[in-house]
């Protein structure tokens, strides 16, 4: 098994390095948390050009997919760089539409792969919530075997739907999904979908994508908590040889550098195997949803490993809002526990 990227692979992932850190992520962070989108759909439509969407969206649709381990590489710069917006679910609906197939497949995957489309997702077993449901054009959800979309309030008319005089599509005007439920990371709005929806789709076979699915998301999740604890753990290391105290930085004091090393080892030991999922996943194999719930705990885990220790070591100036790390300390948590707590992934590595 190959865990080491090949050129292309990490020439990806220094492309979209670059690409995030002159789109100055904290701003659009801040933005985003305080209503104000226009930088986010900016940056969502300049990761669509660079391919990051197309990667889980099948070839007959426009996509390049599923390609999970260059998912793995696009995630974990989203999470070092606190990309908000519905990211992960966008990707998952992908993996749920390209199961599912059909007219709702061949509406909404090629929006998706070219980010003309935001679709956030919530799916049985998961939570309530729809990430970002405001923003997006449609929010899909899926209850037994019956796969629902209600067109959101971010896009009246959708990918391909053709408008009359005045922009009318002739179909109801969206209501926009009420009132985001209070989160500990602002960037992420949750919201509860709509009840109703249209049908677009039905059977055993939603079933089964919407396991593929869920399984793509917690996947997506993992590697943006592995991101979001590597910056965490930078911003603290570059802190500590700054800060001092009887004259010498605080970083040179043992306790200090015993911290950094348990948070790094964290970090190192969940990669491998956030890769090896992805590896599994890639080869179809049986034990990919156990591979993948593995990784998730030690992402996630490590994450907010990193998010604590990185407050202990700034102190009080930590968790200030004018600190650009304050938002990605309250985005750990969330991502811990987004698509799979940890008990959850627990069983499911248990259960094999």
């Amino acid at each position: 098994m190959r865990f080491l990227l090949d050129d292309e692979q990490r020439e990806f992932a220094r492309s979209l390095d670059a690409l995030l850190t002159a789109a100055d992520t904290p701003a659009v962070v801040r933005g985003w948390a305080s209503g104000d989108h226009g930088p986010g759909l900016a940056l969502w439509r300049r990761l669509a050009d660079a391919g990051v969407f197309a990667l889980a969206v099948p070839e007959a649709y426009g996509g390049v997919g599923p390609l999970p381990v260059e998912t793995a590489v696009a995630f974990v710069e989203l999470g070092r760089h606190g990309v908000p917006g519905p990211l992960v679910e966008s990707v998952a609906a992908g993996v749920l539409l390209g199961g599912v197939g059909g007219p709702a497949a061949k509406e909404w995957l090629p929006g998706i792969a070219s980010g003309t489309a935001v679709v956030s997702l919530a799916l049985e077993g998961y939570g309530p919530y729809a990430l970002d449901a405001d923003v997006a054009d449609a929010v899909l959800t899926v209850t037994g075997d019956e796969l629902r979309l209600t067109r959101g309030a971010g896009g009246a008319t959708g990918p391909g739907v053709p408008t009359g005089p005045g922009g009318s599509t002739g179909r109801p005007a969206p209501t926009g999904p009420g009132a985001p439920t209070v989160s500990v990371d602002p960037a992420r709005r949750l919201f509860r979908p709509e009840p109703g929806g249209e049908v677009v789709a039905a059977g055993p076979g939603v079933r089964e994508a919407a396991r593929a699915a869920g399984t793509w998301a917690t996947f997506a999740t993992a590697a943006q908590a592995l991101g979001c604890g590597e910056a965490l753990l930078r911003a603290t290391v570059a802190y500590v040889k700054q800060r001092t105290q009887f004259g010498v930085p605080v970083g040179s004091f043992q306790a200090v550098k015993h911290r950094l090393a348990d948070t790094l080892l964290g970090l190192e030991f969940a990669r491998p195997l956030l890769y090896g999922a992805a590896v599994e996943l890639a080869d179809g194999a049986p034990g990919a949803g156990a591979a993948v719930a593995a990784a998730k705990v030690a992402a996630g885990e490590a994450g907010y490993a990193a998010a604590r220790t990185a407050l202990q070591l700034h102190g009080a100036v930590g968790y200030t809002e004018e600190l650009d790390l304050a938002w990605w300390l309250r985005r750990a948590r969330p991502l811990r526990d987004a698509w799979g707590t940890p008990s959850a992934c627990r069983a499911r590595v248990l259960a094999g």
